[in-house]
């Protein structure tokens, strides 16, 4: 399954936006990759070196990829962390 997001957080995914969203990927029983919508390169979700090594801003789209048990599941939490600006949720 793949999904097209924008990331909505202002500091696009770096420090504690990207630290959620790599913690959500990890709750999930899938394997998960990211990438720039318009670039064939995925990363592993999980790692927080290849999320923030992406470098991705505020106002642009990625693809998430999953596979696995919990795949839809997966891409709907993660999708919730990218279309959240940052502190809408526990701050």
């Amino acid at each position: 399954m793949e999904r097209i997001v924008t990331v909505v957080p202002e500091d696009g995914l770096h420090a504690r936006p990207a630290s959620k969203f790599v913690e959500t990927a990890n709750s999930f029983d899938a394997e998960i990759s990211l990438g720039r919508a318009d670039d064939g390169d995925l990363v592993p979700a999980a790692s927080m070196l290849a999320v923030t090594g992406l470098g991705v801003s505020h106002g642009e789209e990625v693809k998430l990829v999953a596979e696995g048990d919990d795949a839809e599941a997966a891409l709907d939490a993660l999708e919730a962390v990218l279309s959240t600006p940052e502190g809408g949720d526990d701050e």
